[in-house]
C-alpha cells in the first residue's frame, strides 16, 4: 500500500527531477555552446539598443527621429526576410550565423569608434542601423532554423526555445541597467564597444560546434520557386497564418513602445538614462518570469490558448502604462508588459517551429522574422509620428488597445486553429488519436 505521507527526501528528489527536466535541452553539446556564447553577446546587444535610443534622443530631442532610426534599422528585415529564408534553407546554417555575427560585431565597433571620437551624427546612425537591419534579415531565420540542429531531438525543441527566451531576457534585464549606468558615468560609445567585443563569445561557440555534414542541403529548384512554395505553405495553413497575423499586429502596434521609452523616462517620469535602464530592466524581469514558466513546461500542449491571453495582458499593460506618471507604478506595469510580450512571442515561436516541416523551416521562420522584425519599422514610424502629434502616453494607450483587440480576435479563431493542428500533433506523437467528437477539445 502506498504511503499517504511522502517523505521529505522523496519530495526533494521529485523537485530535482523537475528542475533537471526544465533544462533538458542543455544536455546537447552544441546548444550548451550556443547558450554560453549567446548569453554574453546578448548583454552587449541590449546595451547597444538602449545606448542607440539614448544617443538619438540626446542628439535630436525628437520622438519622431527615434521612430525614424528604428524604422531604418528594421525595414531591411521586412524587405529581405523571404529571400533570406530561401538562402538559409539552401545554406550551411552555422556558416550563415558566423557571417551575420561577424558583420554585427563590425557594425557595433564602427558605432563605438564614431561615438567615442565625437564624430557621430544622425545620418551615420541611420546608415549603421540600416546595416544592422540587413544583417538581422539573415541572422534571425538562420538562428531559428539552426535551433533544431543544435538540439537534435525534436522533443527538446520547445525547451530549447524557452531556455533561449530565458537567456534573451536575462540579458534584457542586465543589459539596459548596465547601459544606463555606463552612459551616466561616461558615454554611449563604451556600450557599443562592449557589445562589439561580446560578439567574440558567440562566434567562438559557433566554430566549436560539431554539426554533422548530413544537415547540409542543396536545392534542386529555383529560389523563386522556393519562395513561392514557402509562401503557399504559410498562407494556406491556418495555425501558422493566424499566429503570424496576430504577431504582425502586435509587432506593428505593440512592440514599438520601446522606441518611446526615452520620452517616458525623460519627459513623463522626469528621469535620465538610469530611469530608462530601470524601465527596460523591469520589462526584462517580467519577460524572464514568463520564460522560466515556459522552461518548466513538459509539452507544447496548452500553448495555443496562451497566445491570445498574452496579447491581452500585453495590451492592458501598455494602456495602463500610458496613464502612469509615477516611476514605481510604471515599473510594475513594465513587468506585465514584459511578461505578456515574451509569453506570446515564445508560445508562437514554439508552435510554429513544432508545426513546420524541416525542409521549409528556414522559409517559415523568415515569415516569422518578417512579422516580428519586419512590421516593427512601420510601427516605430507610426509610434514616433503619433507621439509627435498626440504625445507618448496617448500613443501607447492607443496601441495597447489594438493589441487587446487582436488577442480577442485570435481567441475566436482557436477552434479552427486546433482542428488543423491536431493531425500534425498526432503525427509527431504529441497527442494521441481520440474519437472524432472530442477532437476539438483535445488539441490544445
Amino acid at each position: 500500500m502506498a504511503d499517504p505521507n511522502p517523505h521529505p527526501a522523496d519530495d526533494s528528489r521529485a523537485a530535482a527531477r523537475d528542475f533537471s527536466h526544465a533544462w533538458r535541452a542543455l544536455r546537447h553539446r552544441n546548444f550548451r555552446l550556443f547558450f554560453g556564447g549567446q548569453t554574453i553577446s546578448l548583454v552587449g546587444t541590449w546595451m547597444t539598443r538602449i545606448a542607440t535610443a539614448w544617443l538619438v534622443y540626446r542628439l535630436t530631442g525628437s520622438s519622431l527621429l527615434l521612430g525614424t532610426v528604428s524604422f531604418a534599422g528594421q525595414i531591411p528585415t521586412f524587405l529581405l526576410a523571404p529571400l533570406a529564408g530561401v538562402i538559409v534553407d539552401r545554406s550551411d546554417r552555422r556558416r550563415v550565423l558566423i557571417w551575420t555575427q561577424t558583420l554585427a560585431m563590425i557594425q557595433s565597433l564602427l558605432l563605438a569608434v564614431l561615438t567615442l571620437t565625437h564624430r557621430i551624427n544622425i545620418a551615420e546612425i541611420l546608415i549603421l542601423s540600416s546595416f544592422q537591419g540587413l544583417i538581422n534579415a539573415f541572422d534571425m531565420p538562420g538562428r531559428q532554423a539552426f535551433m533544431m540542429e543544435m538540439v537534435e531531438d525534436r522533443a527538446d525543441l520547445s525547451n530549447a526555445i524557452a531556455i533561449n527566451s530565458s537567456m534573451v531576457n536575462v540579458a534584457r534585464l542586465v543589459g539596459p541597467s548596465l547601459a544606463g549606468m555606463v552612459i551616466a558615468v561616461s558615454s554611449e560609445g563604451w556600450c557599443f564597444l562592449i557589445d562589439g567585443i561580446s560578439y567574440i563569445a558567440v562566434i567562438a561557440s559557433l566554430f566549436m560546434m560539431r554539426v554533422p555534414a548530413t544537415v547540409l542541403r542543396r536545392a534542386t529548384t529555383s529560389m523563386f520557386q522556393q519562395m513561392r512554395e514557402g509562401w503557399d505553405y504559410v498562407a494556406s495553413f491556418t495555425p501558422i497564418r493566424d499566429i503570424l497575423i496576430l504577431f504582425a499586429l502586435i509587432s506593428l502596434m505593440g512592440m514599438p513602445y520601446m522606441v518611446l521609452m526615452p520620452v517616458f523616462a525623460a519627459r513623463v517620469l522626469h528621469g535620465g538614462p538610469h530611469t530608462l535602464g530601470f524601465l527596460m530592466g523591469a520589462a526584462g524581469a517580467g519577460a524572464l518570469v514568463s520564460a522560466f514558466s515556459l522552461v518548466m513546461r513538459r509539452s507544447v500542449r496548452g500553448l495555443t490558448k496562451m497566445i491570445p491571453i498574452a496579447a491581452v495582458a500585453f495590451g492592458i499593460g501598455l494602456f495602463l502604462f500610458g496613464l502612469s506618471h509615477w516611476v514605481w507604478l510604471s515599473l510594475i506595469l513594465m513587468l506585465l508588459v514584459g511578461f505578456g510580450m515574451l509569453q506570446g512571442m515564445t508560445a508562437s515561436n514554439t508552435i510554429i517551429q513544432t508545426l513546420s516541416p524541416e525542409d521549409k523551416r528556414g522559409r517559415v521562420m523568415s515569415y516569422y522574422t518578417a512579422a516580428f522584425m519586419g512590421m516593427a519599422p512601420f510601427g516605430s514610424l507610426l509610434a514616433g509620428s503619433l507621439a509627435h502629434w498626440i504625445g507618448a502616453p496617448r500613443t501607447v494607450m492607443f496601441t495597447g488597445s489594438c493589441c487587446i483587440a487582436g488577442g480577442l480576435w485570435f481567441w475566436s479563431r482557436l477552434p479552427a486553429i486546433r482542428r488543423e493542428m491536431r493531425p500534425v500533433y498526432e503525427q509527431l506523437g504529441i497527442i494521441a488519436p481520440v474519437p472524432q467528437p472530442v477532437q476539438e477539445q483535445a488539441a490544445n
